[in-house]
């Protein structure tokens, strides 16, 4: 079998690294949570309240990318949490990867991405930036193998969810 990606996404809030983590451990295969790879000064940038730019996304995506294409180079499988907000970024990911790409969209309502986030701790992303993720947020196109999970699941349901779409049940 050809080593594939899951790369968990959604914005800062919907659970991309429990529910990765979650999917991983049930498929048996690598987890990445690019929040790992962000720099020191990225990290620093957020924690203070400023959204990200694209020029501060692109060495990170490139970072992730690098992760995806030598774990599909090693013919492992690997589900990578990431935001991927938006298409240019997932395309970008996509490439690198080297092998299929399938994006689980974790989705769910503002003010319910707000109260996860305002029950945090110790995460460097503040709840102030929740807007600037959702409006940077791009939908997953068709040919982008979407798999959309609410986050008003409970993250085993979730990961269930979507463990089931990703085997065509």
């Amino acid at each position: 079998m050809q080593a594939q990606a899951v790369i968990v996404m959604g914005a800062s809030g919907s659970g991309k690294s429990t529910v990765g983590r979650l999917i991983a451990e049930r498929l048996g295969v690598d987890f990445v949570d690019a929040d790992d790879l962000h720099s020191p000064e990225s990290t620093a940038k957020m924690a203070a309240g400023t959204p990200l730019t694209d020029e501060d996304r692109w060495p990170w995506l490139r970072r992730v990318g690098a992760v995806l294409a030598d774990e599909t180079a090693q013919g492992r499988s690997s589900v990578v949490a990431c935001s991927a907000l938006r298409r240019a970024y997932r395309d970008l990911l996509r490439q690198a990867a080297g092998g299929p790409v399938t994006f689980v969209h974790l989705h769910g309502t503002r003010e319910l991405l707000e109260q996860r986030l305002g029950k945090r701790e110790g995460h460097f992303m503040p709840p102030a930036l929740l807007d600037s993720q959702l409006a940077t947020l791009e939908p997953l196109g068709p040919d982008e193998r979407p798999v959309l999970v609410d986050i008003a699941l409970p993250p085993e349901q979730a990961a269930d969810a979507a463990i089931a779409a990703l085997s065509g049940a």
